[in-house]
């Protein structure tokens, strides 16, 4: 970094630093990165142009260097590549203690003073027996509502086609998930489309009766765009 003077005050400054690990990147990609002589074996770091990977207590001296890497031969978003990095982790041995939890955790480069328009994403799991695992999973979900809000805001701005493919890519990354299937099938009926969409609200409302509930409810609200006709198709579907 060219300026040592944050991670000089950190690591020379703190009385318990041979037993601290710490990492800091600044906004151009440099990296300071410590390992304290005391961190519990095995313990390491290795540190690349805007990433680092750190690791203690572990049970051997290979998995910092898987998640290097893994890290640096993956490809994707941020989020992804560094879940590849602690899956890396564990398949090389993991912590000698065993799984409990993991997270990730990515901000804005710049920020807006708006914390929450700034945590892009924000996921953990506390006490998992695949901690890693469950969070790839949790974040293939978060992926999901991406699609899912951009849909919304799709709607908003009356860009139906639009839509329908946001929650179509939703739907096609979760499909077990009904709230996705059901999104998708207003915008298909609110496109005008509904006899495509009757099969996903019959699917919906069999494993759900409170989605046929609520059906009605958005026709008011501009939310459902149907003919009386057309809405009671749906809600009588059996």
């Amino acid at each position: 970094m060219k300026s040592p003077e944050v991670p000089d005050k950190l690591f020379f400054e703190d009385e318990g630093r041979d037993y601290r690990q710490l990492a800091i990147i600044d906004t151009k990609g440099n990296v300071a990165s410590y390992t304290g002589e005391k961190c519990i074996p095995d313990a390491g770091h290795i540190s690349g142009y805007n990433f680092s990977v750190q690791a203690n207590l572990m049970l051997n001296d290979k998995v910092w260097p898987a998640m290097d890497k893994a890290f640096i031969e993956s490809e994707g978003p941020l989020a992804e590549r560094m879940i590849e990095a602690l899956a890396a982790a564990q398949n090389a041995g993991g912590d000698i203690r065993g799984q409990q939890s993991a997270s990730i955790l990515i901000v804005r480069g710049e920020s807006t003073g708006k914390v929450w328009e700034d945590r892009l994403i924000d996921l953990r799991v506390e006490d998992h027996p695949d901690p890693v695992n469950e969070l790839k999973r949790l974040l293939k979900v978060h992926r999901a509502y991406e699609h899912m809000n951009n849909g919304d805001l799709a709607i908003e701005k009356g860009d139906m086609e639009l839509a329908m493919r946001e929650y179509s890519d939703a739907e096609e990354m979760f499909p077990e998930n009904l709230e996705m299937k059901y999104w998708h099938a207003v915008t298909l009926a609110g496109s005008g489309k509904v006899d495509e969409s009757l099969s996903l609200f019959k699917e919906v409302f069999m494993k759900d009766e409170n989605w046929r509930t609520l059906t009605p409810r958005l026709v008011p609200i501009g939310l459902l765009t149907v003919s009386e006709e057309d809405l009671n198709k749906i809600i009588s579907l059996k």
